[in-house]
């Protein structure tokens, strides 16, 4: 979906007389103190990533509010205000903000011409999977869900500590131990994952939603969905067949349903062939009582019971 340009022209001076709404006062003392950086980040698995290596030097907002499905968003002038008292802004980047983020921007130029405002794109550096979806000018888009990926998530996270250490060289020593003990506890899970799925009875999952393949490449899987990376429509009837079919024949006996995501089509399905429907999250909304690392482990058990 397509807004006129004029609407964030606007923006840029309303944001201007609002720069403060998205910040409480306790949080702005703190950062006219020197306690808090302000970092803006675009949805909640940066976030999550962000604050595990920021640490308590750190004071984190999304734009997209957690709880929104980041695909299809479209900002508003209270989700742009926070941008305004930002010393970075840290976005996903495999084309995940592209419909706003040029435009959202824009509403800060001078701030970044300034050198008050560092853009830094998480996903920087990153090898992209490649979509059969194609963009407008018909060249492949990628996935953006590398986040999901250990190696993503890792890479992801050596860019965000980068990015700190350049806004707030004076807390390098922490970022890099916080970033070190993020990486360790990634490592782990990576070794003790891979040695799971190596010996697995199968090597295919099926979930509702295409989220999952930079997961899957980091451990030899396959991942089957019901609907596209991209959530660009509704499956047509050919491709439900065509993996109601798959599923049958493989004796697959459950179906992912993604937390952000409609149920009904996976539900449907899981009771189409006798499976049955357990959730997963993608992080783009992270559940209550759990950081980064939790989700991730959360995920890579469910994974691995269902293929065995």
């Amino acid at each position: 979906m397509k807004k006129n340009f004029l609407i964030y022209l606007l923006l840029s001076f309303f944001l201007l007389t609002m720069g403060g709404c998205g910040t409480t006062n306790k949080e702005a003392q703190q950062n006219a103190d020197g306690q808090k950086l302000n970092v803006v980040v675009s949805f909640d698995a940066i976030r999550a990533i962000t604050e595990a290596v920021g640490g308590d030097h750190v004071n984190v907002q999304n734009i997209i509010p957690s709880g929104s499905e980041p695909h299809n968003f479209e900002p508003t002038a209270q989700n742009l205000a926070t941008l305004q008292n930002a010393k970075l802004f840290i976005y996903n980047g495999f084309s995940l903000e592209q419909s706003w983020l040029d435009k959202s921007l824009s509403t800060v130029s001078d701030k970044i011409d300034k050198k008050e405002l560092t853009v830094v794109e998480a996903s920087k550096g990153a090898t992209p999977l490649q979509l059969d979806e194609k963009a407008d000018n018909g060249t492949s888009l990628p996935d953006p869900h590398i986040w999901l990926s250990i190696e993503g998530g890792e890479l992801e996270a050596e860019n965000i500590k980068n990015a700190l250490i350049q806004v707030d060289p004076a807390n390098k020593d922490d970022y890099e131990k916080n970033y070190q003990n993020l990486k360790n506890d990634m490592d782990q899970l990576k070794q003790e994952y891979a040695a799971k799925f190596a010996n697995s009875k199968r090597k295919d999952f099926v979930t509702g939603h295409a989220a999952f393949g930079y997961l899957a490449r980091d451990f030899g899987l396959q991942q089957n969905s019901v609907s596209d990376a991209l959530l660009s429509g509704e499956p047509s009837a050919k491709k439900l067949k065509e993996l109601t079919d798959y599923c049958k024949e493989n004796h697959v006996t459950t179906i992912f349903v993604e937390d952000m995501v409609s149920p009904k089509v996976s539900e449907t399905l899981a009771n189409e062939v006798n499976a049955k429907a357990v959730k997963i999250y993608t992080l783009e909304d992270i559940p209550d009582g759990m950081d980064y690392i939790a989700v991730l482990k959360y995920d890579l058990d469910k994974i691995y019971e269902s293929l065995n």
